[in-house]
């Protein structure tokens, strides 16, 4: 994640990018935007805010020579020499409009714009920003004719979020230059990270801990909810959290010996880290270093609500492991025929 109270924009022009597919062309500007100061008093955050929650970063990624990545190339082109900042600007969305390969690629104005004083884990640098505002949001203005007030309605840039975007650091390290990428309209997010920018996730703690705890949910929504029920998936997740909390490093057979009392609950989630492995086309460390800010963003998504078809919900809560062994016990009605569960409790709060 970023820091941006130091940031400022330096250079940004506007671009429209049109479909392959459908034909439609695209349109260039000659000239970098002049902003007036409320313009730029808006636009500023605006861009850089998705990026200060942002906690897994990329790196360029290229099948033969990471030099031959367009976009790589195009940064660095732009790092090098500021003054070819227009040219190569077109050069980008040319790029981008030539990954427009189905007619569900939408059109839309392309931002690429330089940042001073973005501050990264202690460093301050440069970066380039490149955005594609795909939605146009509807809004009125009012306007006076003939002594008399009307209003009529007009498209827009809604400055709430934007649709996708990009934030190549002029920082490196073992793995090459650092990537920030948002992505608000993710109906083909191939698109815009594999085929446009093509970039991969870092080889770091970020990116093992994303890794684990995307197997740990997949597992408990795949295996354990249907064959063991949502109170078992959701104790599962809750002592997984827990014990992502307390270790600085996951051991994957410490934690395997600390999640399951059963041998056959062990080969259950071997079998599916091997199929998770195979669909991810990732392979999953057996040792990594846990990264504290990734598992409280993903905690933060973790749903832990039993929903009963008795319109009933019941909410465990996620920081409490064992108080859904200790104090909540499911079976089965013979009378009535129906499961049921059981909630131990001294008083209401």
């Amino acid at each position: 994640m970023i820091t941006r109270k130091n940031a400022e924009i330096s250079k940004f022009i506007i671009h429209k990018v049109g479909n392959k597919f459908n034909d439609t062309k695209n349109a260039f500007s000659d000239k970098t935007v002049e902003f007036d100061e409320a313009s730029y008093e808006l636009m500023l955050p605006f861009l850089l805010r998705p990026f200060g929650s942002v906690v897994q970063s990329y790196r360029f990624n290229h099948h033969a020579n990471i030099t031959l990545n367009e976009i790589n190339s195009y940064s660095a082109q732009i790092f090098n020499d500021e003054e070819s900042f227009i040219e190569v600007s077109k050069h980008i969305v040319t790029h981008l409009y030539e990954q427009s390969s189905s007619a569900q690629i939408k059109t839309g104005d392309v931002l690429v714009v330089m940042f001073e004083g973005i501050e990264f884990r202690d460093i301050t640098t440069n970066a380039l920003g490149i955005f594609k505002i795909e939605s146009k949001v509807n809004f009125f203005q009012t306007y006076l004719e003939n002594n008399n007030y009307d209003v009529l309605v007009q498209k827009g840039i809604s400055s709430k979020k934007v649709d996708k975007g990009c934030l190549i650091l002029n920082q490196s390290d073992g793995e090459g230059n650092i990537i920030l990428s948002v992505d608000n309209n993710s109906y083909d997010a191939a698109y815009w990270l594999n085929h446009f920018l093509n970039i991969k996730y870092a080889d770091d703690a970020n990116n093992h801990t994303q890794q684990y705890i995307e197997l740990i949910k997949e597992f408990s929504t795949e295996v354990l909810k249907p064959n063991y029920g949502a109170k078992e998936q959701n104790t599962f997740l809750a002592k997984s959290i827990d014990f992502f909390k307390e270790n600085e490093v996951v051991n994957i057979e410490r934690f395997k010996d600390e999640l399951f009392e059963e041998d056959k609950h062990k080969k259950e989630f071997d079998s599916y880290k091997k199929e998770f492995e195979g669909e991810q086309t990732y392979i999953i460390r057996n040792q990594f270093d846990v990264a504290e800010a990734v598992v409280t963003k993903e905690k933060r998504k973790i749903k832990t609500d039993i929903k009963l078809d008795t319109n009933i919900q019941i909410k465990l809560d996620i920081d409490a492991p064992d108080a859904s062994e200790e104090y909540l016990e499911r079976g089965y009605d013979d009378e009535k025929k129906m499961h049921y569960y059981k909630v131990f409790f001294n008083e209401e709060a």
